[in-house]
């Protein structure tokens, strides 16, 4: 499965899974990142990290790390 780290700036993508545990899933998920929503990937930082999302009609930047831990579907 490709991960949200994965979609490139300018792409939408739709979450399918979030892995993680305990606090780390109840935060990405309390962000508005759920299963079945739509993500667009707006910009990388310079360096890479942080990556701003578009999720549910607001702004939103996540890092790498917790980027690696969504799966989405084009």
């Amino acid at each position: 499965m490709k991960t949200l780290k994965e979609v490139k700036v300018g792409e939408s993508a739709v979450v399918t899974r979030i892995n993680g545990e305990g606090a780390l899933k109840r935060r990405i998920m309390d962000m508005g990142i759920c299963k079945g929503v739509e993500i667009a990937v707006r910009k990388v930082a310079p360096l890479g990290d942080p990556i701003e999302l578009t999720v549910r009609g607001y702004e939103l930047s996540l890092r790498k790390a917790d980027a690696e831990l969504i799966e989405v579907a084009e």
